[in-house]
Parts: structure tokens; sequence; C-alpha cells
């Protein structure tokens, strides 16, 4: 019988409000939140984390792009004492002071193609790399784009409810 971390139990035991307030961290859509606080409970993190990527995987556009105005822009160190920034300062720990301005320049580039903040999961990737991938995706059309997106959101989401799982505040 798999283990259920406190974190998860914690999480299981909320009331549905209260449980998508706790998703909304993972990925700022309402929909997404509603739709994984619904399914509960989670046998186990793995049960969560993948319940969250598919979720993700689903949602129509609008609500990606509800998602997408929560992200801070990469390179960018996001403000503020809320779980969301902690885990943003933490998951762009790869953006050095070099790599900053193009990242800078190359937001406004992206957004300017494509009208949202340039999105990608950052955990574990370099500086470098992330801004190798932005200049590579301004090359997509909008279709791969969007797909682009929504599987970077996924990941990023995974992770997060994994840490939400955890009881990683």
């Amino acid at each position: 019988m798999p283990h259920t971390p406190a974190g998860l139990a914690a999480f299981n035991a909320l009331d549905q409000e209260d449980a998508e307030k706790e998703l909304l961290a993972c990925c700022a859509s309402r929909a997404f939140a509603r739709e994984v606080a619904a399914r509960r409970p989670y046998p186990d993190q793995e049960r969560l984390t993948e319940t969250a990527g598919q979720a993700v995987l689903a949602l129509d556009w609008p609500a990606v792009l509800e998602a997408l105005s929560a992200h801070p822009r990469i390179g960018e160190r996001p403000a503020g004492d809320s779980r969301e920034a902690a885990w943003s300062r933490r998951e762009q720990a790869g953006v050095g002071d070099e790599q900053r301005a193009a990242l800078a320049e190359g937001n406004r580039a992206y957004e300017e193609r494509f009208g949202h903040v340039y999105l990608v999961c950052a955990t574990g990737r370099t500086g470098a790399e992330m801004l190798r991938l932005l200049r590579e995706r301004l090359g997509h059309d909008e279709e791969t784009e969007r797909r682009t997106v929504r599987e970077e959101l996924a990941k990023i989401t995974r992770l997060r409810a994994g840490k939400l799982a955890e009881g990683d505040r």
C-alpha cells in the first residue's frame, strides 16, 4: 500500500474551496483547480501529479492564458513571500546575470509575436538553455507554440503538485 505524505493527506482533507486555493499555486487556472480538487482523494503523490498534468493538457486556450498570467517572465525575480513566488525563484535559479538582458529582449520579442509570456519549465535548466529555447520557439507557428506552452505548463504543474503533496511551502 503506497505511503501518503502528510501534505497529501492534509490536501485530501480540505474542503473544495480550500483545495482549489491550494491548487492555484500549482497552476493559476480556476478550471484546472476545480477539476483536480474535485477528483480527491488521491491515494498517492503520483496520482495527484499525473491528474494535474492531464488536467492542464485538457485546458482550453483561455484557461491556459489565465494560468500564464500568474507566471513571471523568465529571468525576472518574482517578488513577495507567496509560495508561488518562492517556487518560481527556485525554479529559475539557473538564470545568471549574464543572461538577464538577453532574456528580457527575447521575452519582449516573444510576447509581441505570441501575445503572452514565454513559459518554459525552468527547473534544472541553465539560463543559456532557456534563452536558446526561447529563440528556437520564436520560429514556431501559433499551433506548435500553443502545444509547447501546454506541455511546459503541464511539466511545471506536475512538479508543483508534487511539492504540494510533500507539504512544501
